[in-house]
């Protein structure tokens, strides 16, 4: 058989099986007591085991450097908190140093010795810059963080593991095992102040995807898909770096959340919480915007915010989508918002408890 015609069949099989497979699992979905069985529920261990995977590969290439790198207020922040925080002689860990900048501000600052940790490949390229810019007092390791040990520990643990949910990149348990290791008492975390954020918005009209079974268009009615409902996670979240998005809060915006890492526990982050607000600009409930608000003990302060003209643009902020629903001046919107593990949005479910002009 000639080699040219092996090559058809063999592709044509392989994306037969493809094919197969995701139309297996797209149905496996759609069966609620099947997919728990083949798709249980991940405990801590396994999320941040399934993300510490992903970081290997997702960080270690330069695309993903350069939207931090060139985000202006994120590099601001990190300047001035480490300018400020950091003081000549302090020993530094830089956790998940990426290029190593933070390290390097720290550096720059009068560190006596900064530890800058990263278990991807993008540690050669750091290693490469800190020489080409005279940086002499970085000692670079490559590990994950909780398989790094010192003898003496250190003065200030810099971070910036914050994910578009603020957890999903496993800043909690990350930093938290580092404090309780590594970091001196008295010693810094920085940024250790957070807000948690869940607001809700409406989109702006131009912008705005309603869920399917919502849509009516020139008559053509989808109402009958609302019993096709689809049990991917992914499907209820949407997201955007783009300001013009949300059109306004329907409430004022007040954080879900707040904690600090130099003295949360992980047991401290509730299960679920309850998320109220009275709505003092009317409108269509669209959706819940889900942002953070990082700050340092000398009062600066990093925005994710989908309506902070200054916010560090690239962080998305995600959308936990909702059946619209029109709200009065006056009236209530309350959430309900249950999570699985707080790293796992997978895990996150929400409802809206309340309902317009009830």
């Amino acid at each position: 058989m000639p080699i040219s015609s092996l090559q058809r069949i063999s592709v044509g099989f392989f994306s037969a099986l493809r094919r197969g497979l995701r139309h297996c699992g797209d149905w496996l979905h759609e069966q609620p007591k099947l997919a728990g069985w083949f798709y249980p529920p991940r405990d801590d261990d396994a999320v941040e085991a399934n993300y510490r995977e992903f970081n290997l590969h997702y960080f270690a290439g330069f695309g993903e450097q350069e939207k931090m790198l060139a985000d202006r207020p994120r590099m601001d922040f990190y300047h001035a908190a480490i300018s400020q925080l950091v003081r000549p002689g302090d020993r530094v860990i830089d956790l998940g140093t990426g290029t190593g900048i933070l390290a390097a501000f720290a550096a720059r600052r009068g560190a006596a010795k900064i530890y800058a940790i990263d278990h991807s490949g993008i540690l050669k390229h750091a290693q490469r810059l800190a020489t080409a810019n005279n940086i002499e007092t970085v000692e670079f390791v490559s590990t994950h963080s909780k398989n790094f040990t010192l003898a003496e520990k250190v003065d200030v643990i810099l971070h910036e593991q914050m994910g578009d949910y603020l957890f999903d990149e496993a800043m909690v348990p990350n930093v938290l095992d580092l404090r309780d290791r590594l970091l001196k008492p008295g010693g810094l975390i920085v940024p250790s102040r957070f807000e948690f954020y869940c607001e809700p918005v409406q989109i702006d009209d131009r912008r705005r995807i309603p869920f399917i079974w919502e849509l009516k268009v020139h008559g053509y009615d989808y109402a009958c898909l609302d019993r096709s409902r689809p049990q991917d996670s992914g499907y209820y979240r949407h997201t955007s770096c783009d300001l013009g998005v949300v059109d306004h809060f329907l409430g004022a915006a007040e954080p879900a959340l707040t904690f600090d890492l130099q003295t949360l526990q992980a047991a401290d982050l509730a299960k679920e919480i309850r998320i109220t607000r009275n709505v003092v600009k009317a409108g269509r409930l669209d959706a819940f915007a889900v942002f953070f608000r990082a700050s340092t003990a000398a009062g600066l302060s990093l925005s994710s915010s989908p309506l902070d003209a200054g916010r560090a643009p690239h962080w998305g902020f995600r959308m936990l989508r909702t059946e619209t629903a029109e709200y009065k001046v006056g009236e209530v919107v309350d959430l309900i918002l249950s999570v699985g593990q707080w790293a796992e949005p997978d895990s996150w479910r929400w409802r809206v408890e309340s309902k317009p002009g009830g």
